[in-house]
């Protein structure tokens, strides 16, 4: 193996190719230990994509790479910015990756990307966001400038947010749920710096050549991207017992500690917000109860709230693994047109077996590639897969809701709410022959496209209930971040 190493650097010095390696998975997966491993082999430096790693403090919840791991290969992207900071966007994350990663090229090390927030890892690999040429690339770094305006926007109601949307650009508006502040506080911070439209800036970006539904261009064209999948029960289990190794590396003590710091006195002033920054981390938040417990109270009370906590951690987290695979698949393995980069899978589910099925198969996929070969491990690929539009707009007026997305309207047709209120319906109309209309809902995209701005009858397939009062809206929009 130490033979191959030495090819891949000669390869590397020569061509760069891969001109980086991006490394996908579930929290637990052993991501960074795959990271650190080919970085020493191969001449690399590992960006973290990780959104709650870049602040100061929580470095257990967080699960950052100690100081003796970051001995073996140089780390960026950890541990810079005041924990204070809620303006650090992945428009700042992907500004300062993309400048480390031109000059590791310049030097002829392998950028390697590691992280668990997929999307700080999109927008490196294609051009998903924005360039407006209105980002401030220092407004992450802490220093004193303009207000946030977003976080501004994002304190009116949501229903005040989606009316000053839709008067400077309904496209857009009809794209979001009313409910989704953040998203449409976006939308409205760039028209207000631009004087364009959202809509206008992303139909520029889809019409760049190499670009898909989903954003613009690869950025890089011969990207190596590897996902650590593993066994979800075997996951769970390593999961649990990582929140464990946790405790007993003193979690509490530094959710303690952080508490008193950062969020106690804004706990107290009615300020306190888990929606922004660091304070979003899996683990801070389920311990709310139990780092705000009186100290009146009895110990068996506050073992009882931390205990509480510590088993919302573990659902937490073992959520946040599913949430991420399913990221994957939807993003990488089943993301349709032709900008896709290959991905290939390395299970983790044996632990026991690491080097055997993980390191080597890695390494002998990066040498392959070093040299221009095709490799022995193939790629992973969902083919087959039906586009969906995760904007397109639905409204079921028996609910009362405005549903976007498709899947999400699929899924809300099959609900236990939804079905409720049809039996409801149908039994407070007298019996008629023409009061049950049933119409299949488009099952393509192409069917959703022609059923633009087309107002129809719903139907619950499964059990074939329907009513001429379920009544839905579909628009055709564009895909996006």
């Amino acid at each position: 193996m130490a033979a191959s190493a030495r090819s891949v650097q000669c390869a590397l010095r020569r061509a760069m190719v891969p001109s980086l390696v991006v490394i996908l998975g579930a929290t637990g997966t052993g991501k960074s230990k795959l990271a650190i491993e080919i970085g020493k082999r191969l001449r690399g430096e590992i960006i973290s994509a990780d959104s709650m790693q870049v602040y100061h403090g929580l470095n257990i919840i967080t699960n950052k790479v100690t100081a003796e791991e970051r001995a073996q290969c140089r780390h960026h992207m950890i541990s810079f910015i005041d924990p204070l900071v809620s303006s650090y966007t992945v428009v700042d994350f992907r500004n300062k990756a993309l400048a480390l990663i031109d000059d590791m090229h310049s030097r002829s090390r392998l950028p390697i990307i590691v992280g668990g927030t997929n999307y700080y890892i999109e927008s490196l690999l294609w051009k998903v966001l924005l360039d407006t040429g209105q980002e401030n690339e220092e407004s992450g770094d802490g220093g004193e400038g303009a207000p946030d305006r977003k976080l501004e926007l994002e304190k009116l109601g949501g229903a005040e947010l989606h009316k000053r949307l839709t008067e400077v650009d309904p496209k857009m508006a009809a794209m979001l749920h009313p409910n989704d502040r953040r998203k449409i506080a976006r939308s409205l911070q760039i028209h207000e710096e631009t004087g364009v439209p959202h809509s206008r800036w992303l139909e520029e970006q889809r019409g760049q050549e190499g670009s898909d539904g989903l954003g613009g261009p690869l950025r890089f064209s011969d990207p190596c991207i590897f996902w650590l999948h593993a066994d979800m029960e075997a996951l769970d289990k390593r999961l649990d017992a990582r929140v464990d190794d946790m405790l007993s590396a003193g979690l509490i003590a530094e959710l303690r500690d952080f508490h008193v710091c950062y969020n106690q006195q804004r706990v107290q002033g009615d300020s306190q917000d888990y929606q922004h920054g660091i304070f979003q981390s899996i683990g801070f938040k389920e311990f709310h109860d139990y780092l705000t417990v009186p100290e009146s109270s009895s110990q068996q009370e506050k073992d009882a709230l931390r205990d509480k906590g510590v088993e919302a951690l573990k659902i937490a987290t073992r959520r946040y693994a599913r949430k991420q695979n399913k990221w994957v698949r939807n993003r990488f393995l089943k993301r349709p047109g032709d900008n896709v980069p290959v991905v290939y899978g390395l299970d983790v589910t044996d632990v026991s077996r690491w080097e055997e099925t993980v390191l080597n198969p890695a390494l002998q996929i990066l040498d392959s590639l070093s040299k221009g070969e095709e490799p022995a491990v193939a790629p992973i690929r969902v083919q087959g897969a039906e586009q969906r539009n995760k904007r397109s707009r639905h409204s079921c007026d028996l609910c009362d809701k405005v549903i976007i997305g498709d899947l999400e309207w699929t899924a809300h047709l099959k609900s236990k709410k939804h079905h409720y209120h049809v039996r409801k319906k149908r039994k407070s109309e007298p019996p008629s022959d023409q009061s049950q209309v049933t119409t299949a809902l488009p099952d393509s995209a192409a069917q959703i496209s022609e059923s633009r701005s087309k107002v129809s009858n719903a139907a619950v397939a499964p059990s074939q209930e329907s009513s001429k009062d379920i009544r839905t809206s579909q628009q055709e929009v564009p895909v996006t971040l």
